[in-house]
């Protein structure tokens, strides 16, 4: 998954970027509004973890509430990103703002990281559909546990090459566009090339070999995942 991360405690920043990083997603962090709002217009996230107080700029002065008023905001414009709310524990009143804002779902700090993994999950199955298994040909998502099995094996691949085949596969015979995996794949700072892209989707042609499952090259669109008709 590709996740923003709006936090503007740089140590509880730091601990769940670390976090999420380490289970294998992309996590795009801005620590106040202006960055924050930034990202989310220039770039596609499958969730957002949204902290409600945050400072409107980036020094230490908070503008209470800011969070909300960026929720309303995208979702006004018609954004359906899944977004799961931070709140302080006991703040009732915080919980149902963010609600009635938009949000999908809250979580009281302190919170346990294997909690806010559990319930992003949770939240993009239900964005993308119910569905727990994928299956095209020998091949298979289990999209709970993020992992797949080729043949009942477990198929380990590279954290960008385990992105390209989770979007071909959310679901499968669906057309991606390489501008939308390119945008999963970038850094900030660094746009995944075409020709970088090519190279995933040649590695991940070998490994499916003899799968049942084939990534085929749409001209001028981009890919789509298929069974192999015999």
């Amino acid at each position: 998954m590709r996740i923003l991360l709006i936090e503007d405690d740089a140590v509880l920043q730091a601990v769940m970027l670390r976090s999420l990083s380490d289970a294998g997603h992309r996590v795009d962090a801005a620590s106040h509004l202006e960055d924050a709002r930034h990202f989310w217009r220039i770039q596609s996230f499958d969730a957002v973890l949204l902290d409600l107080n945050l400072p409107l700029h980036g020094r230490a002065s908070a503008a209470s509430g800011s969070g909300l008023t960026l929720l309303r905001d995208v979702r006004a414009r018609g954004d359906k990103t899944p977004v799961l709310v931070l709140t302080a524990r006991g703040r009732t009143e915080e919980r149902i703002a963010g609600l009635d804002a938009g949000a999908d779902d809250y979580l009281g700090k302190p919170f346990d990281l294997a909690e806010v993994e559990a319930r992003l999950r949770a939240l993009v199955r239900r964005a993308q559909g119910t569905q727990e298994f994928v299956q095209v040909g020998r091949l298979c998502l289990h999209r709970q546990h993020r992992r797949f099995t080729l043949a009942d094996q477990e198929l380990v691949l590279p954290a960008r090459e385990f992105e390209v085949l989770w979007e071909l596969m959310t679901p499968p015979g669906r057309a991606v566009s390489k501008r939308s995996l390119s945008e999963k794949l970038s850094d900030f700072d660094e746009a995944l090339g075409d020709n970088a892209l090519e190279a995933f989707i040649s590695r991940l042609r070998k490994k499916l070999l003899d799968s049942g499952a084939s990534i085929r090259t749409l001209r001028g669109i981009g890919y789509v995942l298929e069974e192999v008709q015999r």
